[in-house]
């Protein structure tokens, strides 16, 4: 069984400096659930969007698809914080070593490392949970299913 996670980048100065500043080929991370996708966006939070409207607005994108024990728990544990605020304060903390994440609130790396170990796998360290990029993401052992 397995997760597939979509990353992507686009040609906004936002998702070139999240790029530098991370070392990393890709700026957002989202969780494929079919032809939908969860993901914790500026302005809007976390929300379900089109897989194929994310792709089309992507300059460049790739699907990668992880093993993992419980799939249908870890989107579960996803889609439960849907509504939730983007964690603005946290992701541009990220070079300032503070507390990165708000309790209510996501940045989209780092939803999806939670929502696996809620789903009772983790990826990571826990205390680390709330420090994880795009790369970091990336740099996990995963297949790329899909890509431009």
């Amino acid at each position: 069984m397995s997760i597939q996670i979509l990353y992507t980048r686009n040609h906004s100065i936002s998702s070139a400096a999240i790029r530098l500043a991370t070392w990393g080929e890709f700026s957002h991370v989202a969780q494929i659930d079919g032809q939908r996708i969860i993901e914790a966006v500026a302005k809007h939070g976390v929300r379900e969007a089109s897989r194929d409207a994310a792709i089309a607005h992507a300059s460049h994108w790739a699907i990668v698809e992880y093993p993992h024990a419980n799939p249908s728990a870890m989107v579960a544990a996803a889609r439960s914080q849907i509504g939730k605020p983007y964690d603005m304060t946290g992701a541009l903390g990220l070079g300032l070593h503070r507390d990165w994440q708000e309790d209510d609130a996501w940045w989209c790396s780092e939803l999806i490392p939670w929502a696996a170990q809620v789903a009772g796998e983790p990826w990571f360290m826990p205390q680390a949970l709330h420090r994880i990029t795009p790369q970091h993401l990336w740099m996990r052992h995963g297949r790329v299913v899909a890509s431009d």
